[in-house]
């Protein structure tokens, strides 16, 4: 985690994310700014599904997409909606520690298990299922994925900032990470 760089106060925002809605975000949520009314959202918000993460964000200032480990590839039609219809100007690509989807082979059996047991799946189709969407859905190392997601996204979408977030499920605090 040696990339990770603490918002712990204004200047510690990076210019990049300053003035916009990415600023706002690490204002809102590390700093404590006051939560003023949005009537439309500003930003995107690409996080994984983990239950561990809040956010403290006014109501109407994201949309936000939940998926494992912020893995966004499939879920690129609801960011090009967002852009396009949705007027967003801004990504936050959040990752955070701790994350699921790291080492995702090493959860096989409790996956496995886990649909058996609580899902009423056949093991032959449990181990099915997994070993054709593991390899999609693991991200490696949390920093790593969230750097590289954040350059296939900004190529994607040229015009939009894209800001490479880590949030610490140790602290709840977002950091931004260094790219």
């Amino acid at each position: 985690m040696h990339r990770l760089r603490p918002v712990d106060r204004e200047f510690d925002i990076p210019k990049a994310y300053s003035s916009g809605p990415i600023g706002n975000l690490l204002r809102f949520h590390n700093l404590g700014a006051p939560l003023p009314k949005f009537s439309k959202a500003e930003l995107l918000i690409g996080m994984c599904m983990d239950n561990r993460k809040h956010l403290r964000i006014p109501d109407n200032f994201a949309f936000i997409l939940r998926a494992g480990g912020a893995n966004l590839r499939y879920s690129e039609f609801k960011v090009s909606y967002a852009i396009a219809v949705g007027g967003v100007r801004a990504i936050a690509l959040m990752g955070h520690t701790q994350c699921g989807m790291v080492n995702l082979m090493a959860r096989r059996k409790a996956f496995v298990d886990g649909l058996v047991r609580r899902a009423g799946w056949d093991r032959d189709a449990a181990e099915q299922h997994f070993m054709h969407f593991a390899p999609m859905f693991e991200i490696g190392s949390e920093t790593d994925f969230i750097l590289s997601e954040a350059k296939r996204l900004r190529h994607r979408y040229p015009r939009v900032a894209v800001a490479p977030l880590m949030y610490k499920v140790e602290d709840n605090r977002l950091y931004h990470l260094g790219d």
